[in-house]
């Protein structure tokens, strides 16, 4: 994580802090996630973006911020581990389709029934009011207003 210099306006300062908050009380999550499914966090994470549909390995690389070796490495474990299934591409010829087998879904289902991802206890303290101020300002951060 990068740390706020001097330079940084008041909104890269607050924005590091909220990236900092979030890198920090995920940590415990993922390993709870990893203990409960037997995964590495990181195919775990493949898992999760294949739930709706079935993604190419561009796209899954692309999604998990990876590169095409790392990612090739990490699917042929999924499916070493019956977890995904390649397929081949409806309208591409070279490239193959990636879906999670009944098993991989059943791994999925089973971390989001045994692992909580609860708010920290900070902001499990706001008020109704300052955590209205927040949804709205989160909102309105997602939606690229100024």
């Amino acid at each position: 994580m990068t740390r706020p210099t001097d330079n940084d306006s008041e909104a890269d300062a607050l924005w590091q802090r909220m990236v900092g908050l979030v890198w920090e009380t995920r940590r415990d999550w993922r390993r709870k996630v990893s203990e409960a499914t037997g995964l590495p966090f990181s195919r775990v994470r493949i898992l999760w973006r294949l739930v709706d549909a079935p993604m190419t390995l561009r796209q899954i690389a692309d999604d998990t911020g990876s590169d095409a070796p790392a990612t090739t490495v990490a699917v042929n474990d999924l499916e070493g581990r019956g977890l995904v299934e390649r397929q081949p591409h409806p309208e591409s010829r070279r490239a193959k389709l990636v879906s999670l087998t009944r098993a991989g879904r059943k791994v999925v289902e089973q971390m989001h029934r045994t692992v909580r991802d609860d708010a920290p206890a900070g902001l499990q303290q706001l008020s109704a009011t300052d955590l209205a101020h927040l949804r709205r300002i989160l909102e309105r951060i997602e939606r690229g207003e100024r």
